[in-house]
C-alpha cells in the first residue's frame, strides 16, 4: 500500500470501508519484527468473511446445544482438543507479551480454529463434547478481544450471555500443555496421510493388467483388509547409530562432537565391523544427518530408541477415525499389528516383501491391503 500506486487508505477510510475490527485484524496480520508492515485489502475482506462465518458457527452450536455430547471429556479426540486449547492460551499470551501480534493472531485464532475443525472430524458420530465447545468459545473470544474488541464483546454478552465485559474478564487459565500428546496426535495425522497414499497407490495399480496383460478385478469389486504394521523401537544399524549419537551429544548446548569422532565410533561399532558395512554405510549417513538435525531442534529425546508414546495404542484407539479418514468404502477392516511379531508378519502372505523392502520404524508405520 502506497500513495504512488494509488491504493492508499487513511485509518478512517479503512474503518469506513472494512469496519474497525476488520481493520485491526488486517493490521495485526500485517507483520511483526523490523520488516515494513503492509495493510492488505484482501486480508481485511477475508477477515470479514472469517469472522462472520465464525459467528454463524457459534450461533449454530449454541442453538443445537441439547444435541451435544454431555459429561466430562473422555475420548482421545477430547483430550487432544483440550490440549490444543491449553497450547493456544499459553502461546498466545507469550506472543502478546512480546508484541508479536501477527503470531498472536496465528496461535489464538487460525491455529485454534484448525484444531477445532480437526476435532469436529475426529469425533465422528459421537459428536462434540458440550463442555469443550463452551470452553473453546470462551477462550477464543478472550484471545481475540485485544485485536477485535467489538466483535468479542458482541459474542461475550449477546451469544455467550456472560456478565460484564470481555476486556475485563481476564486471561483464560490453562493447564500446562502436554507435548507428548501433541506429538502423538501429529503421528496419528501423518500416519493417516501415509495410509491414504498407500491405498491410492494400490488401487491405481490394481486397474492395470498383470504381466501377461490379463485384466484384474475393478477396485469397486474388491473389499480390502488393511494391516497396519508398527515397529515401536529402532533396531539393527539404526539403534547403533542412535547410541553413537547419544554418546556424542551435549544436551546442555545441543551440539555434537566433530563428525570425524562420530564416523570413527561408527567404524569401531558392530555395524562398522560387519562385512556389509559398505552397503549399510550408505544408509547410515543420511539417517545420522537427519537425527542430528532433529536432536538439535528438539533435544536429546529425538535420539531415543522409542517414541514417547505407544504407537500401537494411539492407532488402536483411533481405528474408527483412521477408517473414516482413509475415505474409501473398499476398506472394510483395519488391524494394527506389530512388525516384531512373526505370526503377524506371516499374515501379510505374499506381500511380506513390502515389509522387507519398506520396513516400518518408529514414527513411520507400513500399511498392506489384502483382499478379503
Amino acid at each position: 500500500m502506497s500513495k504512488s500506486t494509488g491504493n492508499f487508505r487513511t485509518v478512517r477510510q479503512a474503518i469506513e470501508e472494512f469496519s474497525a475490527d476488520a481493520t485491526r485484524f488486517s493490521l495485526a496480520d500485517a507483520g511483526d519484527g523490523v520488516d515494513d508492515a503492509n495493510f492488505v485489502f484482501e486480508t481485511a475482506n477475508a477477515a470479514i468473511l472469517r469472522l462472520t462465518k465464525e459467528l454463524a458457527w457459534y450461533e449454530e452450536n449454541l442453538a443445537a446445544e441439547a444435541t451435544l455430547r454431555t459429561g466430562p471429556p473422555s475420548i482421545y479426540a477430547d483430550r487432544v482438543f483440550a490440549n490444543e486449547i491449553n497450547i493456544a492460551v499459553k502461546t498466545t499470551e507469550q506472543n502478546y507479551s512480546n508484541y508479536m501480534f501477527r503470531e498472536a493472531l496465528k496461535s489464538g485464532f487460525y491455529d485454534l480454529q484448525a484444531a477445532r475443525d480437526e476435532y469436529r472430524l475426529s469425533c465422528g458420530v459421537g459428536g462434540l463434547n458440550r463442555d469443550l465447545v463452551w470452553r473453546f468459545m470462551d477462550v477464543q473470544t478472550r484471545l481475540l478481544a485485544p485485536i477485535c474488541p467489538h466483535y468479542a464483546e458482541f459474542i461475550w454478552r449477546e451469544l455467550l450471555k456472560k456478565d460484564g465485559f470481555v476486556v475485563k474478564a481476564g486471561w483464560p487459565t490453562a493447564d500446562a500443555p502436554d507435548l507428548t500428546l501433541k506429538s502423538a496426535n501429529k503421528y496419528l495425522q501423518d500416519s493417516i496421510v501415509l495410509i491414504r497414499k498407500l491405498l491410492q497407490k494400490q488401487l491405481s495399480g490394481s486397474k492395470k493388467g498383470n504381466k501377461k496383460g490379463a485384466p484384474v478385478a475393478s477396485p469397486k469389486e474388491i473389499k480390502l483388509t488393511c494391516l497396519i504394521y508398527v515397529n515401536e523401537q529402532f533396531d539393527g544399524w539404526k539403534a547403533e547409530c542412535l547410541n553413537i549419537l547419544r554418546n556424542n551429544f551435549n544436551k546442555d548446548t545441543r551440539t555434537f562432537a566433530p563428525d570425524s569422532d562420530i564416523m570413527e565410533a561408527l567404524q569401531q561399532s558392530s555395524v562398522g565391523q560387519s562385512s556389509e558395512f559398505k552397503r549399510t554405510q550408505k544408509l547410515c549417513m543420511p539417517f545420522l544427518r537427519f537425527k542430528k538435525d532433529e536432536a538439535i531442534a528438539l533435544g536429546p529425546q529425538a535420539l531415543d530408541l522409542r517414541l514417547p508414546f505407544g504407537e500401537i495404542e494411539v492407532l488402536q484407539e483411533n481405528l474408527d477415525l483412521i477408517k473414516r479418514q482413509i475415505g474409501s468404502k473398499d476398506v472394510e477392516d483395519l488391524e494394527i499389528l506389530s512388525a516384531a511379531d512373526a505370526d503377524s508378519v506371516a499374515r501379510a502372505g505374499s506381500n511380506a516383501s513390502v515389509l522387507r523392502d519398506n520396513p516400518p520404524s518408529p514414527g513411520s508405520p507400513t500399511a498392506i491391503f489384502l483382499p478379503k
